[in-house]
């Protein structure tokens, strides 16, 4: 299949182009001046149901939606575009509006590292033992989800982008933080990038013997969105034998596979995709958030891990939607959440439960909803970190009081305590990340 993207600037060619309502089209037009629209012929062809098309979760996933923006949000917005605004005009409230929508949740912002006084844009190390990598090339998707917390990446906004292309630095990076063991690979999409690029980021990582890596891990849309990219791309041999390269090494190569719905995994071309991937020795890890219209009901849930684990994937996460963006329009309360990963997981093997979750990406950590109980007759959340800033909080529960409207963590109250239990140190932690970041800032200015 020849890849043809399509945008607000062309999606009128989509053969089904004729069966959008004129509010549909004005609300696409509107919302995708906000956040980020692109989406493909092989979504479009192979995983929409167009018969359902307005209730379909593969629409939704794909295609703006009026009610992602808040309704004083899209009021301003069509009102400029029907007076016909200069784009300088529109540019400006979108840009006012995204500022509004935490356009970097869970704190992405501290995570970013230092090397010799310089501050790398394009890493992020939260924890300890993992580094995140944003290669400059991987900033885009072969299709973007509307419910993406990396929107911002997307955007015009460069001031909000992280993004590096120097190779050594992260080298060095490694070498220099041998507590790091693992190394993610983001975007955006790497997957997007053509082997020469993808050559460039990883064979010098091989190449040094200086880090203490185990494992490389490479996040991913690209079985679901392209899967051509395995199969048919002109280069996709060559990626196959990269990943062949990297697991003959010694190092782990991990896929990080974003599946949002069992449609995801229906076709030929990704079970074909699949197959060919996990015969270079790579481990396939499949997450997706738990989102309102898209994958909301236990059954999915259940059926999509099954199918997972038939295909030799393996189960990792179900998070829930981060604060950001249309948390409002995608996000479930807390105890929805719990509901409906409990009922799934009751549903599958022991195979299917290496799944965790679910799971807030938040600023101290990823947090788990691990359940509901009574304590002295109050009903509470039981939480526990699954990663922490300070890996010594991991696996302590800890109690909220239960609220049935919460969606994240900042909505919850500890439970007879003032404060929870890690949030003194947690202050501390990001004082001394805030003081050192004036003080390297106060040396540039001095020096």
């Amino acid at each position: 299949m020849k890849h043809q993207s399509y945008s607000i600037h062309n999606y009128q060619n989509i053969d089904q182009f004729s069966k959008f309502s004129k509010e549909q089209r004005e609300a696409i037009e509107v919302v995708s001046k906000v956040f980020p629209f692109k989406t493909n012929n092989y979504v479009t062809d192979k995983l929409i149901d167009w018969d359902n098309f307005e209730d379909d979760p593969m629409f939704i996933l794909n295609f703006p939606q009026k009610d992602m923006l808040q309704d004083n949000h899209y009021n301003q917005m069509l009102d400029l575009i029907r007076r016909g605004a200069d784009k300088k005009e529109v540019y400006s409230l979108a840009n006012d509006i995204r500022r509004q929508l935490n356009p970097h949740p869970a704190g992405q912002e501290s995570n970013v590292p230092f090397l010799n006084g310089e501050k790398l844009l394009g890493i992020q190390h939260k924890y300890k033992e993992t580094v995140l990598f944003f290669p400059t090339q991987g900033q885009t998707c072969h299709a973007y989800c509307t419910f993406c917390f990396r929107w911002p990446q997307f955007t015009n906004m460069d001031e909000l982008k992280f993004a590096m292309k120097q190779s050594n630095l992260l080298t060095e990076y490694l070498e220099n933080n041998q507590s790091v063991s693992d190394l993610l690979i983001t975007g955006g999409d790497p997957m997007v990038m053509n082997i020469n690029n993808l050559k460039a980021y990883i064979e010098p990582i091989l190449n040094s013997h200086s880090h203490n890596l185990n494992t490389i891990r490479i996040g991913t849309k690209s079985l679901s969105f392209w899967p051509d990219r395995f199969i048919n791309d002109k280069d996709s041999e060559d990626v196959l034998r990269l990943f062949e390269k990297v697991s003959k090494s010694g190092l782990q190569l991990a896929l990080m596979a974003h599946i949002n719905h069992p449609r995801e995994l229906s076709t030929k071309a990704v079970q074909e995709a699949i197959r060919r991937i996990r015969n270079t020795g790579v481990q396939i890890r499949t997450q997706s958030p738990l989102l309102n219209h898209i994958n909301n009901k236990p059954e999915l849930w259940s059926r999509m891990w099954r199918h997972q684990v038939a295909l030799g994937l393996i189960p990792y996460y179900m998070f829930i939607a981060r604060d950001t963006g249309a948390q409002h329009y995608f996000g479930t309360s807390l105890k929805k959440s719990i509901q409906i990963f409990s009922r799934a997981y009751s549903q599958v093997s022991g195979l299917a439960r290496t799944v965790r979750g679910p799971s807030m990406s938040a600023d101290p950590g990823k947090v788990q909803i691990a359940g509901v109980t009574k304590i002295r007759n109050q009903k509470v959340f039981v939480l526990n970190f699954l990663q922490g800033r300070n890996p010594d909080w991991v696996n302590k529960p800890f109690f909220a009081e239960y609220d049935e409207n919460a969606k994240w963590l900042d909505e919850l109250v500890p439970f007879e305590d003032d404060r929870f239990f890690f949030e003194d140190e947690f202050d501390e932690i990001k004082e001394k990340q805030d003081k050192k970041i004036v003080r390297i800032d106060n040396y540039k200015t001095t020096a």
